[in-house]
């Protein structure tokens, strides 16, 4: 399949049965104020503008909406350190729907931070969820590679990090060299964590993918994404504790992967 094939492939004209899960569903109603009736004409209407802004295939079928940090094993300790006043950074945040969400169930949007390479999907989030004049968290604009970029400014400041189908865009060298700078965002103290999810294998190593410039990424499975973060320590001087499992994936994220395809979560806490 040609990228041109992947790009149309990717693209769903209205969602089908379970695309719009029903948490998204309530935070638009209940945080946005968008009535039930509106809700699917809604999100069509943003996800077109952002389909024209870059084809990414979580964007044309509707995935852009997964809540996933909520389905993390510490999505309960991470909503009460944020309302202790510890600060998280949703890294690669697109809508910032997962800055939502921690805001609906309770964190304080003055603790919170989000970082796209797109400013234009940053506005399309304030679009999406209706809260432009409420919202208190801090978007940035970035390029990770940019060593003068704006994530400079919360350098060593950050307590957690959420990485939600990030690293995986790389291939293993690059991963290696962006976890690094992923790293050097949270404060230096015990309990700092970065935590997420990607796609993952059942046997790691490198697979194609059409978004990343050097036609190849690197899927992890436990074991090669443990001894990733022992290396990145010992480079860093840092001592890391990895936890990480996997997952199937669910039946609408299949129609691109094959068997071997997983779904891995992690936390990364440095010591």
């Amino acid at each position: 399949m040609s990228s041109r094939d992947e790009t149309v492939a990717s693209f769903d004209d209205q969602p089908s049965d379970g695309q719009i899960s029903p948490a998204a569903r309530l935070l638009l109603e209940r945080y946005s104020g968008i009535s039930p009736d509106k809700v699917i004409q809604h999100i069509v209407a943003v996800r077109a503008k952002a389909w024209d802004i870059f084809p990414y295939p979580c964007i044309g079928q509707f995935r852009f909406l997964d809540l996933s940090l909520r389905q993390t094993l510490e999505y309960a300790e991470i909503l009460q350190r944020l309302q202790e006043g510890q600060k998280l950074l949703d890294m690669a945040c697109c809508f910032g729907q997962e800055i939502r969400q921690l805001v609906a169930d309770g964190a304080p949007s003055r603790n919170l931070y989000g970082c796209d390479l797109r400013e234009e999907f940053i506005g399309l989030g304030f679009e999406l969820f209706r809260d432009a004049d409420k919202l208190q968290a801090t978007f940035l604009t970035a390029d990770v590679f940019d060593p003068n970029s704006s994530l400079n400014g919360i350098r060593g400041q950050v307590d957690m990090i959420y990485t939600g189908s990030f690293f995986h865009l790389f291939d293993y060298d690059t991963q290696v060299q962006v976890s690094k700078v992923v790293a050097s965002l949270l404060r230096p103290v015990s309990g700092a964590m970065i935590s997420g999810r990607q796609v993952g294998s059942v046997n790691a190593g490198e697979d194609g993918h059409r978004t990343n410039p050097t036609g190849k990424v690197f899927r992890h499975n436990i074991d090669s994404f443990k001894k990733m973060w022992k290396d990145i320590g010992s480079d860093l001087g840092v001592d890391f504790a990895v936890e990480a499992r996997l997952e199937l994936l669910e039946h609408a994220h299949l129609r691109s992967h094959d068997s071997d395809t997983r779904r891995i979560w992690f936390v990364v806490r440095r010591q």
